[in-house]
């Protein structure tokens, strides 16, 4: 297998505003190919998770690589042990669809795909996560804190949304710049409870009214 690169704004942003293909886990020929060219990405490049059309694979698939906001802030800093660096969650949701949202939290979010348009976006505290494995077997299962946060944004590519579409602020950052912007506006939680469409324009308002 070639070098994989990633898709971004620049060269196909159509692309990437496609709505991804529901998998036919039975049936697709190529399931085992397409996580292995994940699999391939996310172990050489420094990301925390992967949605399959960011590679050109526009199916329903996300790679978990490192939700780990420990250890993302010890890469921050270059403060890592060797096992640190190795940590690889290599887990793989298959048509993920979250089906319910709870609380407020947000993160200066970037993304392989959108360069260094380093965006701020409120996500849900936690979600309900429906999912299927690799042998089709079904999954509910509930998410909380950074690793919410992590899904959501690649659950929103598989519909064809970009953290720079949802942001409540934007700015160009390139990587080192955000290693050191994120020391001091780290992940933030606002409520750990109560719905999120409510608590998040609810927090919109506040901000309009601070501006």
């Amino acid at each position: 297998m070639g070098k994989i690169k990633e898709i971004t704004i620049e060269d196909n942003e159509p692309f990437l505003r496609q709505v991804s293909s529901k998998v036919d886990i039975l049936n697709d020929k190529d399931l085992i190919k397409d996580i292995s060219v994940l699999d391939e990405f996310c172990k050489e490049n420094a990301v925390m998770a992967m949605a399959a059309v960011q590679l050109g694979i526009p199916k329903r698939l996300v790679y978990l690589k490192n939700t780990n906001l420990d250890i993302i802030n010890k890469i921050q800093t270059n403060s890592t042990n060797e096992e640190e660096k190795k940590y690889n969650e290599a887990k793989v949701l298959i048509n993920p669809v979250i089906i319910n949202r709870e609380g407020l939290t947000e993160y200066w979010e970037n993304c392989a795909s959108c360069l260094d348009n380093c965006g701020l976006v409120l996500r849900p505290y936690k979600i309900v996560l429906e999912y299927y494995d690799i042998k089709g077997v079904k999954h509910c299962e509930v998410i909380e804190g950074f690793k919410s946060t992590v899904l959501s944004h690649e659950i929103d590519h598989l519909d064809g949304i970009l953290h720079i579409d949802i942001a409540e602020e934007l700015l160009y950052m390139p990587e080192e710049e955000r290693k050191v912007w994120r020391q001091d506006h780290g992940y933030k939680i606002y409520s750990k409870t109560g719905n999120y469409e409510i608590l998040k324009q609810s927090h919109k308002g506040e901000r309009k009214i601070l501006k």
